[in-house]
C-alpha cells in the first residue's frame, strides 16, 4: 500500500503529517514539492480528488501571492494553476494520498481519516498541542 505526502520539510504542519503516517507503520513516498513539483495533469488530478477548486488550494502565507494577486477574481482555475507551477510555494500543503483517498492535511490530524491504520496511539504535535492522548482518544 502507497501512500504519497506532497511534503515541505520547512512547515511545521507537514512535519507533522509525515510523523503521523510514520507512527500508523507506513512510511511513505515524499515529494518535497518544491523541488519536484507536480505536473499540471497530476496538480489538476489532485485537487479534483480532494473536492477542492485551485483558488481553494493557494496558499497566501510566506509566498508571493501578495505581489501575484492570484486570488483576485479575475483569474480563471487555469490562470491559477499557471502561478502555481510557475511558483509551487503557492500551492497549499501538505497535501496526502493514500488508497482511501486524497486530504490536504491541514491540520495535519486531518491525514487521520486517510490512513489504513488510524490507532496511532499516542502523538503530540511538535508545538506541544495533543492530538491522540494516551488513552488512545483522538482530542483534536
Amino acid at each position: 500500500m502507497t501512500i504519497t505526502i506532497y511534503h515541505n520539510p520547512a512547515c511545521g504542519t507537514s512535519r507533522n503529517t509525515l510523523a503521523i503516517i510514520r507512527q500508523s507503520g507506513e512510511e511513505p513516498e515524499v515529494i518535497e514539492y518544491l523541488k519536484t513539483p507536480p505536473s499540471r495533469e497530476k496538480l489538476v488530478e489532485l485537487i479534483a480528488a480532494m473536492a477542492m477548486t485551485p483558488r481553494q488550494l493557494l496558499r497566501e502565507k510566506g509566498t508571493p501571492y501578495a505581489e501575484l494577486g492570484p486570488g483576485d477574481a479575475k483569474w480563471s482555475d487555469d490562470k491559477i494553476l499557471d502561478f502555481m507551477l510557475a511558483h509551487p510555494i503557492l500551492i497549499n500543503r501538505p497535501i496526502v494520498v493514500s488508497p482511501l483517498g486524497v486530504v490536504l492535511a491541514r491540520p495535519s490530524e486531518a491525514v487521520l481519516d486517510i490512513l489504513p491504520n488510524p490507532d496511532i496511539g499516542p502523538f503530540t504535535k511538535e508545538d506541544g498541542e495533543v492530538v491522540v492522548d494516551a488513552g488512545r482518544k483522538r482530542v483534536v
